[in-house]
């Protein structure tokens, strides 16, 4: 039975970094604001804390009922018939006696750097010019993303971490901490994600990437203020994205071949005829209205990019460095992130002495499983973070 219990009513809030950003590509940014939510108590010697990461189209509103509910949201589509509107991300995994327990840890979630829901990103003010960074917001990594995530806690004043978890890109974000922070991370959870992106997923993502920059709105990446944006571009890369997020038998399951129409073909080019045709213009109209191209380009690329046996020589010299307990979750139907990757990592942490444990579940929904299956990843979860698992 799902757990119910929520963190109740929640506020976003924001934080200014005291001091320039380095990032990978050289350049550094100003003036980097983060926007974050927490859900729990801070132990008095903080050494409760659990850093959940958001995947490429979330934001710092993880659990409970947003203050003030936006038009859409990112869980609009996933959550369950009659959950109030504004409803977190991730609230089925984040809250009282949850996987992440409120009741035991402080859980804090921050929208990533290069976001557009309040952390600094292409669309926001270039402090050297006062108007929007558009092109010249420098390309970023998942290490640039740990390392204002690194920046932030430390205004905080958070020292260790207790938990860094994350599904897809945050996954990977889970990784990136315990390979460059391995003295500040106890455990680390990785659900439905890798070491580096598979060349079919490469390809998939560039595609993405391509129907945005070929949408003439584009306009080089400058077109904040113009009146015009690359909606219709940005459409057809969510409606890509949506296709890699599914499974083949999770389509056929929910659409079949049914028509719009109740049975007649019309005989039309420009108007869904299908169900499934429909389902993704839906998809791809609520993103373009939550959504920054631009933000998407760049946290796309960042994804792309990461790659711990590129960056270390070898996913083993990476898994060498690795000091937290590592739990592994993938789901047998994901193609985008294969539970091969999971298995690598597994593999590559056991080679090396390192404390590992991985779980495979059966499920059809594909990569989106980390999203749907909230109750069957729940007591793995709960059991690793009480230590009573290896």
């Amino acid at each position: 039975m799902r757990n119910t219990r929520s963190v109740g009513t929640v506020e976003t809030r924001y934080l200014d970094l005291p001091a320039p950003l380095p990032l990978d590509s050289g350049r550094e940014l100003r003036g980097v604001r983060v926007a974050y939510e927490t859900y729990g108590t801070l132990a008095p010697a903080r050494d409760n804390v659990i850093l959940v990461c958001h995947a490429l189209s979330g934001d710092a509103h993880a659990a409970g009922i947003a203050a003030t509910a936006p038009a859409e949201s990112t869980r609009d589509g996933f959550a369950a018939a009659g959950s109030p509107k504004g409803i977190g991300w991730w609230d089925g995994m984040i809250g009282p006696g949850k996987a992440f327990d409120t009741d035991r840890f402080f859980v804090v979630s921050t929208n990533l750097l290069g976001g557009c829901r309040g952390t600094t990103g292409p669309s926001s003010a270039d402090p050297a010019t006062g108007r929007p960074y558009g092109k010249d917001f420098p390309v970023l990594t998942v290490a640039d993303m740990v390392r204002c995530e690194r920046a932030f806690l430390d205004v905080l004043g958070i020292e260790r971490l207790a938990a860094v978890a994350g599904g897809s890109l945050g996954g990977m974000q889970a990784l990136q901490w315990a390979v460059d922070y391995p003295d500040q991370v106890n455990t680390i959870v990785v659900i439905a994600s890798t070491h580096g992106l598979q060349p079919q997923g490469v390809a998939w993502n560039a595609i993405a990437r391509e129907a945005i920059m070929r949408d003439p709105d584009w306009q080089g990446g400058d077109y904040y203020g113009t009146g015009r944006s690359p909606d219709a571009g940005m459409g057809v890369a969510r409606m890509i994205g949506h296709v890699t997020y599914l499974s083949a038998p999770a389509l056929a399951g929910k659409f079949g071949r049914r028509l719009q129409s109740g049975g007649d073909i019309r005989y039309t080019l420009s108007e869904p005829e299908f169900e499934v045709e429909s389902y993704l213009q839906h998809q791809a109209g609520s993103f373009v209205r939550r959504f920054d191209a631009n933000t998407y380009l760049h946290l796309s690329r960042a994804l792309t990019y990461f790659d711990l046996s590129r960056e270390h020589g070898s996913l083993q010299a990476a898994a060498e460095q690795i000091r937290a307990r590592t739990l592994l979750i993938a789901f047998s139907s994901d193609w985008l992130y294969p539970p091969a990757a999971s298995e690598e990592i597994e593999e590559a942490l056991r080679k090396a002495g390192k404390p590992v444990e991985y779980h495979l579940i059966e499920a059809p929904y594909g990569h989106d499983c980390f999203l749907l299956e909230e109750a069957r990843q729940t007591p793995i979860v709960r059991e690793f973070l009480n230590g009573s698992r290896a």
